[in-house]
């Protein structure tokens, strides 16, 4: 890192503004499969990028050759496009005024990944993928873990200076069940069980306990019958509540595709810039906060990727829709206010924006008090499909675990659950939002967006949620 600091200081162009960013990220994957270990995957990727601002354009230029002569070629490509670029973008880069931050983040780790060694992680893994084969029709069973640290080092021509590390951690237990052509799967929170941190994690979420739930409820879903169809109340788990916010809420405020930078790719939104501040997106119960801020979770951070410091902020409060997910730049585009979101999968990806941890306030109801105002209707967990339009509206979501609800109570399991609805609507039918004790926090190491395509990593968190007079139908 030191190296790096110096070098950039020689290379750095003249211009308006010059950065660089550095990514040193290393992953491991150690899997069980059908008590088979299966090969290690390791992972080393490293490199920088450097944007340059000059004449009211931008450049970029990234390299894996870290030496004088790579990073000053990968600033010369940088100048060389912010000057073609000039009078051609879609803002004057000569009037953005770019952070110089100083700072420094560090993931809080209990036990390290490494005074573990990789032969007893595989054991745990053997003992838990040998915990899930509890029946001849379990065709299919795993255990898995997959450990990245990454190191982050930004640094701006004029004195700023970032330096992050992470630690991230994804563990994850399927179990599969076919009888007769029919095949169900359980897995851990739909693979939504990520957390940074250290080992610590497993001890987080009862990595130990849970192998015998995931398979007896996979072999429960084989005798179930299918979800029910009709318009009916509809109470979701943590673990759907993240794809819920993921889909029909952190996508369509991305504000670069409010602005139509992902009409080509992934659909625009049905959000228009003049609904900030006014538009009722939820009910009065909805409240959903953007938080790269909050300890432990997947996307925490000290500042994005063009150096704007995380801080908390309410995005949707009371149900009111308050700011975009948008980074400097597209905020500058747009005249709105956003937040820290300018974020990049890696070294050789420009920042674009991104949600990070997208998070629905806890409300006052107990999972039992939820229950318990539902006359008619199926609590569904876990996600395993998900379909939405290109202006990120309608949409159809599936579940792999499911119980009816009737006069109260839950009862039976169901298997084959799937709910549909429109995001400007379905948000107004939030009629009960669990508390603290329902509360519980996930995240997706898989969002993908952009062209080249990035796939990045997100956080959600959530209690049970109740809505009311959803379309739920079964079968598919």
């Amino acid at each position: 890192m030191d190296d790096i600091r110096s070098r950039f200081r020689r290379i750095a162009p003249a211009a308006d503004f010059c950065s660089l960013r550095l990514v040193d990220e290393r992953s491991l994957v150690l899997k069980v499969r059908q008590d088979v270990v299966q090969p290690l995957t390791r992972g080393v990727d490293i490199g920088a990028m450097v944007t340059v601002y000059a004449d009211g354009g931008m450049g970029y230029g990234a390299t894996s050759d870290l030496s004088d002569a790579g990073l000053k070629a990968a600033a010369e490509r940088a100048l060389a496009w912010a000057r073609r670029s000039a009078g051609r973008c879609v803002v004057d880069f000569s009037t953005l005024s770019m952070p110089a931050p100083t700072g420094s983040y560090r993931t809080a780790v209990q036990q390290p990944w490494a005074t573990v060694p990789v032969g007893d992680k595989l054991d745990l893994l053997r003992e838990q993928c040998a915990r899930l084969k509890v029946a001849d029709e379990i065709v299919d069973w795993e255990a898995s873990l997959w450990h990245t640290a990454t190191r982050f080092l930004y640094l701006t021509a004029d004195g700023g200076e970032v330096e992050q590390e992470f630690e991230l951690l994804v563990p994850d237990l399927v179990a599969t069940a076919n009888r007769a052509g029919d095949t169900q799967v359980r897995s851990l929170g739909g693979r939504g069980s990520c957390n940074q941190g250290g080992l610590e994690v497993l001890d987080a979420i009862g990595y130990r306990e849970q192998a015998p739930r995931i398979a007896a409820e996979a072999m429960a879903l084989l005798d179930a019958p299918d979800c029910p169809t009709g318009t009916m109340d509809l109470v979701l788990a943590p673990d759907q509540m993240l794809l819920q916010l993921h889909e029909s809420v952190g996508h369509p405020l991305e504000l670069d595709r409010i602005l139509g930078d992902e009409r080509n790719y992934a659909g625009t939104s049905f959000v228009t810039p003049d609904m900030f501040g006014s538009y009722r997106y939820g009910s009065e119960l909805m409240n959903v906060c953007y938080d790269p801020s909050a300890p432990d979770q997947f996307a925490t951070f000290a500042f994005d990727d063009d150096g704007l410091p995380a801080e908390h902020a309410w995005i949707i409060r009371h149900g009111i829709l308050q700011r975009p997910l948008g980074g400097g730049i597209s905020q500058a585009r747009a005249g709105l206010p956003g937040v820290a979101a300018a974020r990049a999968s890696s070294w050789n990806r420009p920042p674009m924006d991104r949600m990070a941890n997208l998070n629905m306030a806890p409300g006052d109801l107990s999972f039992e008090a939820l229950i318990g105002q539902v006359e008619r209707g199926v609590f569904l967990s876990s996600n395993c499909s998900w379909s939405i339009d290109d202006s990120r509206n309608k949409f159809q979501f599936g579940c792999e675990w499911g119980r009816v609800i009737e006069d109260g109570q839950l009862g039976g399991v169901v298997r084959k659950g799937n709910y549909r609805g429109i995001s400007a609507t379905f948000w107004r039918s939030l009629a009960g939002v669990g508390d603290r004790s329902t509360y519980e926090q996930y995240g997706s190491p898989w969002c993908g967006k952009g062209e080249p395509n990035q796939i990045i990593r997100v956080g959600h968190a959530s209690p049970t949620c109740l809505f009311r007079g959803v379309e739920v139908f079964g079968g598919a």
